[in-house]
C-alpha cells in the first residue's frame, strides 16, 4: 500500500490516467496549464453497488437537521439484526476512498458518520444515504488545477461544540494551490 507521498510521487512522474483499478481519471490540458481529476466513474459504480443510482439528488452533503449521538445506537435485538443487514461500514469504506482521493466537499460528512461505524442506527444510516444522494448530484465534480499564477491559500474553520457526545468542536482546513484543493481534513 502506498503513502501519500508516493502516490503524490507516482502522479507526479506517471500522471494518473485512466485506471480502472482506482477509477481516476485524469485531463490534462497543457497548453491551457489545466489538469482535472475526477472519480465520476467511481462514484457511479458506487451507487449502482450500493443501489443508490436512482434517488434524488440533494445539494448539500450532510442537512443540517442530522443530530447525531451514539445514545441513538440499537438497543433491541430486533434493531441489531436489522441493522446487521446493511452494508454501512462498506458504504463509509467506499465514502472515504473519495474523500481522500478527490472528494474534499464530503470530508466533514463522512468525519461524521465516521464515528458510527461500530454501531449504526437507524438514522445513521439515514445520513449515509444522504451522502450518496448528494454524491449523484455532483457525481461529475472534478479537482481542477488551472491557471498562469499558482499560489498556495489556506483556509481553516470550527464549529463550536458540535459533538453532542463529547462536547468537542470540529476543526478543518483546506490547502489550495492555484484552484483546486490538495490537503483537507476535518476533524473532532
Amino acid at each position: 500500500m502506498e503513502s501519500r507521498g508516493q502516490v503524490g510521487e507516482r502522479i507526479f512522474n506517471e500522471g494518473l490516467g485512466s485506471n480502472e483499478e482506482n477509477s481516476w481519471n485524469e485531463n490534462q490540458q497543457r497548453e491551457k496549464r489545466l489538469l482535472k481529476i475526477s472519480q465520476a466513474e467511481y462514484v457511479k459504480k458506487v451507487l449502482k453497488r450500493f443501489n443508490m443510482s436512482d434517488a434524488k439528488p440533494v445539494n448539500v452533503p450532510l442537512g443540517g437537521y442530522f443530530k447525531l449521538s451514539k445514545a441513538q445506537a440499537p438497543t433491541t435485538e430486533d434493531e441489531k439484526a436489522l441493522m446487521s443487514e446493511v452494508p454501512h461500514a462498506s458504504i463509509v469504506g467506499s465514502l472515504m476512498y473519495a474523500m481522500i482521493c478527490t472528494r474534499p466537499d464530503i470530508a466533514q460528512a463522512v468525519r461524521v458518520i465516521s464515528m458510527y461505524m461500530s454501531n449504526p442506527e437507524k438514522e445513521h444510516w439515514r445520513v449515509v444515504k444522504w451522502i450518496l444522494r448528494y454524491l449523484k448530484g455532483s457525481s461529475d465534480m472534478t479537482l481542477c488545477y488551472d491557471g498562469p499564477d499558482v499560489y498556495l491559500h489556506n483556509y481553516v474553520d470550527s464549529g463550536f461544540v458540535g459533538n453532542v457526545d463529547n462536547r468537542k468542536s470540529t476543526t478543518g482546513y483546506v490547502f489550495i494551490l492555484g484552484s483546486g484543493a490538495v490537503s483537507w481534513v476535518s476533524r473532532l
